[in-house]
């Protein structure tokens, strides 16, 4: 559905790049991690609909905690020293020719 880089990293979303999951995760602790990131997600619009600002700050320390688990955010979870360009812009990166070569086609 969206582009992924060719080393497997990122994804793009409107143009900004995404780590993905890191594939070494075996599949039962990759589904549990997707497990507690929905639940946090929910604990999160449940949050913003009571104003409960200590509630929300719990619910989005969860959020972060999945996705450090998922690899998505926190340490890389590749080991060739290569930097992090998660969240930032791909026209920004390295992977902005191969972006653009997508975009012609």
């Amino acid at each position: 559905m969206y582009p992924t880089t060719p080393d497997g990293r990122y994804f793009v979303v409107k143009g900004k790049l995404w780590r993905c999951t890191n594939p070494s995760l075996n599949e039962v602790d990759r589904q549990r991690a997707v497990d507690k990131l929905m639940a946090a997600r929910r604990a999160v619009k449940a949050a913003i609909a009571s104003g409960d600002d200590e509630q929300l700050s719990a619910a989005r320390a969860c959020v972060q905690k999945a996705k450090e688990t998922l690899g998505e955010r926190g340490p890389v979870w590749w080991d060739d020293g290569s930097p992090d360009f998660n969240r930032k812009q791909v026209a920004n990166t390295p992977y902005s020719d191969w972006y653009l070569a997508l975009q012609r086609c």
